[in-house]
C-alpha cells in the first residue's frame, strides 16, 4: 500500500470520526478523493470497526445493503455492499430510538438470518447458508449517514460502515425449512399508515443469496461469518425518513412483525 493510501485512508477515517464525535455531517468524502476506491473505503470501515471493538464494543453481526437492483442503478453500481452491526446498534423490540443519538435516519424491514454456524467464502452456496441458519426473524434496520444529504457515492456508503444506524430483531423466531424465504412479503407502515410493500425475491431474489454473496465476498478480507451472527440480509422495500414520534412496524407474511418508535 503507497503512502498516499495510507495517507487517504487516515484522512477518511478521522472525517468520519470527527462527524461521529461533533454530531455534525459531512460532505461527501468522494468529493474531497473523487479517486477514493471501493478497497480502500472498506478499509476505513474495518478501522472504524477495530477501533469501536478496542474500546469495548463487541460485532454481533453484518448488514448487507445495495441488494436491489433500483438501489444499485441509483449508485452506479452492480454488486451489494456489507457493514458490521455492534452490540451498541440494536434496539429492543417494541422499544424507543432517541433522534438525537443519529443523523438522518430512514428504516427499511428486512429478514435477519441468525447463524448456527461459521460461513467461510469463496464458495458458500444459498444451500450452505440455510444449513447455517438458526432461525430467521423479522427485522428493522435504521440506516444512517455522516454524510450531509445522503448525497453519497458507493465509496462513501462503504467507508461510513454501509450507512449502518441502528436495528431491531423481532421476537418471533422461524426455522427457514418451514417457509419459502422468496415469497414472504413484508409491509412497512408509518404511524399506522402502510407506506411500501416488498417481498423476499427483491434481494437478489432470494434472501439466503445476499448472505451467501456476503460469506464470499467477505473472503477478500479475511472474515467469515460467524456461529451466533445476526445477518440483515437487505431492505425489502425503499427506505422511510424517520422523524419525532415516528412509529415504524415492519409486518411479514409467516414471520410475524417488528416494531420501533422514535423521540
Amino acid at each position: 500500500m503507497s503512502n498516499q493510501v495510507i495517507h487517504r485512508v487516515q484522512h477518511v477515517y478521522e472525517l468520519l470520526q470527527q462527524a461521529e464525535v461533533s454530531k455534525e455531517s459531512i460532505p461527501p468524502l468522494t468529493k474531497q478523493y473523487p479517486d477514493l476506491t471501493i478497497d480502500e473505503a472498506y478499509q476505513v470501515q474495518l478501522r472504524m470497526i477495530d477501533q469501536k471493538v478496542q474500546k469495548g464494543q463487541k460485532i454481533v453481526g453484518k448488514k448487507i445493503g445495495l441488494t436491489s437492483v433500483a438501489m444499485q442503478r441509483l449508485l452506479g453500481v452492480d454488486q451489494p455492499d456489507y457493514g458490521h452491526l455492534l452490540d451498541s446498534m440494536e434496539a429492543s423490540n417494541m422499544g424507543t430510538i432517541h433522534l438525537d443519538e443519529l443523523f438522518q435516519p430512514k428504516v427499511e424491514g428486512e429478514i435477519a438470518f441468525v447463524l448456527n454456524k461459521d460461513l467461510t467464502g469463496p464458495d458458500v452456496t444459498v444451500e450452505d447458508v440455510l444449513d447455517a441458519t438458526e432461525y430467521i426473524a423479522p427485522a428493522l434496520e435504521i440506516v444512517d449517514s455522516r454524510i450531509t444529504d445522503w448525497n453519497i457515492t458507493l465509496a462513501d456508503t462503504v467507508a461510513d460502515n454501509a450507512s449502518s444506524g441502528m436495528f431491531v430483531i423481532g421476537d418471533e423466531r422461524y426455522s427457514v425449512t418451514d417457509i419459502d424465504l422468496p415469497s414472504i412479503e413484508m409491509n412497512l407502515f408509518k404511524n399506522g399508515e402502510r407506506i411500501n410493500t416488498g417481498y423476499g425475491y427483491d434481494v437478489l431474489g432470494h434472501p439466503a443469496k445476499c448472505v451467501a454473496w456476503l460469506a464470499n465476498k467477505l473472503t477478500e478480507y479475511n472474515v467469515a461469518l460467524k456461529a451466533g451472527e445476526v445477518i440483515l440480509s437487505g431492505a425489502l422495500s425503499a427506505a422511510i425518513a424517520a422523524e419525532k414520534g415516528d412509529r415504524f412496524t415492519a409486518g411479514f407474511s409467516h414471520i410475524g412483525k417488528v416494531e420501533v418508535m422514535f423521540k
